[in-house]
């Protein structure tokens, strides 16, 4: 059972989003933890997804402009992968921001789970800490 928290400044869960990026981009992608944890955290909006009690995935987001959010630091822990906790995750990130719409800067290779959630690609491919990106937007109302 997946349960999807909200992660307030100072919070265990805020921590646990935390470590279940380091695990995933840091130890995983080979980001350096400078890159990974940043000024932004401390305003961003996170959330934490638990399954059977234990933190399986977060993201956070940003607003860019008003009604306009940012979404970032996309990470599912190893051992919840292929349980579609990716997509519990995307929707309650953009369930707890009022939003018209969304925009993500998406790793290539998951360009496909994006589009699978009504995102779709723009632009060209470019690197963000040496790993393929693709600027994605999705409109969840019109202005």
């Amino acid at each position: 059972m997946a349960e999807i928290l909200r992660a307030l400044p100072g919070s265990p869960e805020l921590e646990a989003c935390f470590a279940l990026r380091m695990a995933v981009f840091v130890q995983e992608q080979k980001v350096s933890p400078e890159e990974e944890l940043d000024a932004l955290d401390a305003t961003a909006t996170h959330v934490l997804l638990r399954h059977e009690g234990q933190p399986a995935a977060t993201a956070r987001a940003v607003e860019k402009a008003p009604g306009v959010w940012k979404i970032g630091r996309v990470a599912v822990a190893a051992p919840f992968r292929k349980f579609g906790l990716g997509k519990a995750v995307m929707q309650g990130i953009e369930a707890a921001c009022p939003a018209r719409s969304f925009m993500l800067e998406a790793q290539t290779h998951a360009i496909g789970f994006y589009e699978a959630l009504g995102y779709v690609a723009e632009g060209p491919v470019y690197l963000d800490a040496g790993i393929p990106h693709r600027l994605m937007r999705k409109v969840v109302q019109t202005p």
